[in-house]
């Protein structure tokens, strides 16, 4: 595998269903929900279901916020595992392994439990990460780093 190479995925879409969580023998938290991400070719519209798995802390975020309906950024990589049915056929699922899920769309698609820093913010998106509860950063304005 070169170094360079890169997996990742970004979906927009709207989650198809609440959020179900079991945990590892670890205790890690791990939650799935399916997200359904609509695509139109000339006159054909149709729907693709993206399997969406959360580990950890990003993992008991989306189980507590995620309702069906909520229309979501989701970044991360993709797997894909192989597994026999009861056939003995071979049968592949392949699953997106988020890093960060983002609520978009009004305000009344966020979470009830966020709460912009003032009305200016508003329009910000509200987003969870793998390390947890992100706000949107204050505005600097014309500054420049450097």
């Amino acid at each position: 595998m070169a170094s360079n190479d890169l997996n990742q995925c970004n979906f927009i879409g709207r989650a198809g269903r609440d959020p179900e969580t079991r945990y590892a023998a670890s205790g890690t938290a791990v939650t799935n929900f399916s997200l359904a991400v609509g695509y139109k070719y000339k006159e054909t519209e149709s729907t693709e279901w993206v399997l969406v798995i959360c580990f950890g802390k990003l993992a008991e975020l989306v189980e507590q916020y995620v309702q069906k309906g909520k229309q979501l950024f989701v970044s991360g990589r993709m797997k894909t595992e192989q597994w026999e049915d009861r056939d003995g056929n071979k049968r592949y699922t392949t699953k997106i392994i988020a890093d960060k899920v983002q609520f978009l769309g009004s305000a009344s698609d966020r979470p009830q439990s966020y709460k912009p820093r003032d009305d200016t913010r508003e329009a910000e998106a509200f987003q969870y990460t793998e390390h947890g509860q992100v706000e949107p950063e204050a505005d600097e304005g014309d500054s420049i780093p450097f």
